[in-house]
């Protein structure tokens, strides 16, 4: 949770929702989609609980769209972005992203956050679910992208594969020996077994 002296800013829940639609409402801001996204997003609000910004945050993979920034009052954009900014900052650092783009117009998300046109090569990991990349989008890297979690993913998946067949080699090589092992014992029992019954027939003849 983001403060300061006359607001804070967290995550939206279930109870938001009425007051997100009239907020939306209010800045004629369209809320079919949004209204299904609702978890999507952050809220800024006054000591009283009052609701005066909300902005979305969609993941997909490594990537976060920015979107959908509604502020009641643009008295309080200045006091306000600022807040939201360093939630979502927070909440995509926490998800581990490498870039965020946004589609934001207010010149706050270029001059103040840093976002920008993205080169050619930046373009091609644009993710689909995002929309398509003839909007003019904006791009924000948040870190190397050298740490692939897919990779990492695929090495933990072969790290954990070949313990399977190193675990089920040593399975393989103990069970012929418990069975010898099974073999002897038994082998053992009849042969105690035999020289009971030998000394019990002795015993009887006599």
């Amino acid at each position: 949770m983001v403060n300061d002296s006359s607001f804070r800013v967290r995550r939206a829940t279930v109870d938001d929702l009425p007051a997100m639609l009239e907020l939306w409402r209010v800045a004629l801001t369209p809320s079919e989609r949004l209204e299904k996204e609702f978890t999507d997003f952050q809220l800024a609000e006054d000591a009283a609980g009052r609701l005066h910004a909300a902005i979305g945050l969609q993941i997909s993979g490594s990537s976060g769209w920015v979107h959908s920034e509604t502020i009641g009052d643009f008295a309080l954009a200045d006091t306000l972005r600022p807040l939201l900014w360093a939630r979502v900052l927070s909440v995509a650092q926490n998800h581990g992203l490498f870039r965020l783009w946004t589609l934001e117009t207010a010149p706050f998300w270029k001059k103040e956050v840093g976002f920008a046109p993205p080169p050619e090569e930046v373009k091609q990991k644009f993710p689909e679910a995002f929309g398509s990349l003839d909007e003019p989008w904006l791009a924000l890297r948040l870190r190397d992208e050298g740490a692939d979690p897919d990779a990492i993913e695929r090495q933990f998946a072969a790290f954990k594969e070949a313990e399977r067949l190193k675990r089920e080699k040593l399975i393989g090589q103990v069970r012929p020996l418990k069975w010898i092992g099974t073999a002897i014992a038994a082998i053992l029992f009849l042969i105690g077994l035999a020289a009971l019954l030998h000394v019990l027939l002795q015993s009887r003849r006599r």
